[in-house]
């Protein structure tokens, strides 16, 4: 097994070899990290090693009494200056066991969710799991290891064999963010197949017993979105003989679950066309006897155009990309939520089922739920709120800003 690894090291170009850095922070720098926050931002640092480099050990060490607080890795890139691995005064050493350790637990988290008929989860979930800027995908026998931060770098060869021995992976692929791509730190190739080998770049597998693929070297973050996994679920049990409308349909996640579940026609709207064929090919890996119809456009104008036609559906599903990715956005984030609201509610039918989904982390839940409410109510048509939903399981909440889902179920009672 350690051999098939051994390119690592020579993927890495300056074979760095990791420092331990003394840091001292602020009070309130110091406050989040006892807090067990995993951020600490640039501006909470008072002294640090001024030849500190992405990938060096941080320990941080209190204001007064000097003594360790926690424990992370220095990122030379980012205003969160390091990112926490340990907060707490209990001693602990960063190795290959501790690794191990973590992504035992993180495995356990997950049993529940792997006795149902799924065999596709999120293994680690960056911070939320103790791995900040590190996501791990599991399709199948696919595993697939998102890396957003060169602090990441030089424990790769001891990481990545962990993760593949838990989940048992057959393969395992590399992706990196932007950032990376554009490193000189490295070698490594966005898609790279680092153990195994690949036949089909598209992976096929299974969740809740419903079939889906991956394109686990091209597609979007890892190949597929796996946190609305339950409300996928959810939305297809309700779909049985009615009409459905997937707005921002991507792979067509909502709209499969609702073929499979018997819905009599079901709508996918997608500005991607390519997106739109993958979720045709999804609806067909599966036995269905419903319709799939495509809409290729801009969401709201398409959404216009279906209202103006009076057309409606027994169930509407929303579920936008963010739209606040950074402060300034926050505001007009939330004038296009309340947009969506308003559009979603007229192209809902008598008695039917709206479902509103927001993955823009700096909108929070209650003043995402709040602008629903707000726009809903301002209809004059009387609903109830079903239900309110969050990640699935195998994306665990650890902090306040690792809570980035949120989705609500509204049914009009007309």
């Amino acid at each position: 097994m350690v051999s098939l690894y051994m390119s690592f090291s020579n993927k890495i170009k300056s074979k760095y070899i990791p420092k331990r850095l003394a840091v001292k922070l602020n009070s309130k720098g110091e406050q989040f990290v006892v807090q067990g926050h995993p951020w600490v931002f640039s501006n909470n640092i008072t002294k640090i090693n001024d030849d500190a480099k992405s990938g060096d050990l941080a320990i941080v060490f209190s204001k007064n009494k000097n003594r360790v607080v926690g424990l992370g890795l220095y990122d030379a890139n980012s205003p969160i200056r390091i990112k926490m691995l340990h907060s707490s005064h209990e001693k602990t050493e960063i190795n290959e066991a501790f690794f191990q350790k973590k992504i035992k637990e993180a495995y356990n988290k997950r049993q529940p969710l792997l006795k149902t008929n799924t065999n596709s989860y999120r293994l680690l979930f960056g911070e939320n799991d103790g791995f900040p800027g590190l996501i791990a995908d599991v399709y199948a026998s696919v595993l697939v290891v998102k890396i957003y931060s060169e602090i990441w770098l030089p424990y790769l060869e001891t990481i990545i064999p962990s993760l593949q021995q838990t989940s048992e992976a057959a393969t395992v692929v590399i992706r990196l963010s932007r950032s990376l791509e554009q490193s000189k730190s490295h070698q490594f190739k966005n898609g790279e197949v680092v153990f195994g080998t690949l036949e089909d770049e598209v992976v096929e597998f299974v969740e809740h017993g419903v079939n889906f693929s991956a394109n686990v070297i091209k597609g979007h973050k890892t190949g597929y979105f796996l946190d609305h996994r339950a409300n996928r679920k959810q939305v297809g049990e309700w779909s049985k003989g009615k009409t459905v409308l997937d707005v921002f349909s991507y792979a067509g996640g909502f709209s499969v679950h609702a073929l499979y579940n018997d819905a009599k026609e079901v709508t996918s709207l997608d500005i991607s066309k390519q997106a739109l064929e993958i979720a045709i090919q999804n609806g067909k890996l599966n036995t269905y006897v419903g319709k799939h119809k495509t809409i290729a456009g801009d969401a709201f104008e398409e959404l216009k155009k279906l209202i103006k036609n009076k057309i409606t559906f027994d169930v509407v599903v929303i579920d936008p990309p963010s739209f606040a990715k950074q402060a300034s956005e926050i505001e007009l984030a939330k004038k296009k939520y309340a947009q969506l609201a308003e559009l979603g509610e007229k192209l809902t039918a008598k008695n039917g089922l709206l479902v509103l989904a927001s993955c823009s982390s700096r909108v929070l839940s209650q003043a995402f739920l709040d602008i629903n409410s707000q726009t809903l109510v301002s209809t004059n048509r009387g609903y109830k709120v079903v239900l309110k939903t969050q990640h699935d399981t195998d994306h665990p909440i650890g902090f306040p800003e690792g809570a980035y889902l949120k989705c609500s179920y509204y049914r009009f009672l007309d």
